[in-house]
């Protein structure tokens, strides 16, 4: 390698773009133009970002155009809302907390649509339920605040790779449908009231639906591992949950656990 050309190579990274704006964490995107220009050609993608506080909006914006996305930039719920509705996008940044419209509701209100457009939430709030509430939702992505651009284009990667194939939220067994989002159960379009524990034991079923599940991995599972319980609980609970959706559907198979199938005909 030449000398000029190693001296380019420690050229530090310009943060200068982060000025300002919080939550960012680390900016790799001011990179010298020749680079930009030919990172320009690689990209024809359309992203939505939806933030409404301006100066991170704007830090997105000038980064995420830096490496050759086109961007728009919504600055509330229901605009970001409209846009993603009726624009022609290859992936969204939603923020959670937005005026007008949650960017958990966003998302929720897309996939009741049916639209599959892919989603990366990008908010301060960390904690796990938080980040496991926008998943539920519908969200393909979370990442918080501050956060890495090298990560969050990554993950833009990620998800511009998977495309956007039909991700149904609700799960579904036959005429049983779960929605781990508003928590709610229907058999045959009537709804089933259920416990919190009896939600939790029929969801970790139907995400394993076919399989056969041990009372042990039920109670690592469902229950709290601080918890005093005893195998016989699961028992206990099985047959709640067998009262009120059907006994058919949840099987014994002895000496291994229970299995859940859909109710035949």
């Amino acid at each position: 390698m030449s000398r000029s050309r190693q001296a380019d190579c420690r050229q530090p990274v310009d943060l200068r773009v982060n000025a300002g704006a919080p939550g960012l964490a680390h900016n790799p995107f001011t990179t010298p133009g020749r680079h930009r220009r030919r990172r320009a050609t690689l990209w024809s993608v359309r992203l939505l970002v939806v933030e409404d506080e301006i100066r991170m909006a704007t830090a997105l914006r000038r980064g995420l155009t830096a490496e050759g996305f086109a961007v728009d930039v919504a600055s509330d719920g229901l605009s970001g809302w409209e846009s993603a509705r009726h624009g022609d996008y290859d992936a969204m940044i939603l923020d959670v907390m937005l005026p007008g419209l949650s960017g958990y509701e966003l998302v929720r209100r897309l996939r009741a649509e049916g639209q599959w457009l892919p989603v990366l939430m990008l908010s301060a709030k960390d904690g796990e339920h938080d980040q496991a509430d926008g998943l539920d939702c519908g969200a393909d992505d979370y990442l918080t605040k501050p956060f890495s651009y090298v990560v969050l284009l990554a993950r833009l990667r990620a998800l511009l790779r998977r495309g956007r194939p039909a991700r149904p939220v609700t799960l579904t067994l036959g005429d049983l449908r779960l929605d781990p989002a508003s928590r709610r159960v229907t058999k045959a379009g009537n709804d089933i009231e259920l416990t919190t524990r009896e939600f939790a034991l029929l969801e970790y079923l139907m995400r394993r639906a076919g399989e056969v599940i041990s009372k042990t991995q039920l109670l690592d599972h469902v229950w709290n591992a601080a918890e005093d319980t005893a195998p016989n609980l699961v028992e206990v609970y099985i047959g709640y949950l067998r009262r009120k959706i059907g006994p058919e559907m949840v099987q014994t198979v002895r000496g291994a656990g229970y299995r859940l199938a859909a109710a035949q005909a």
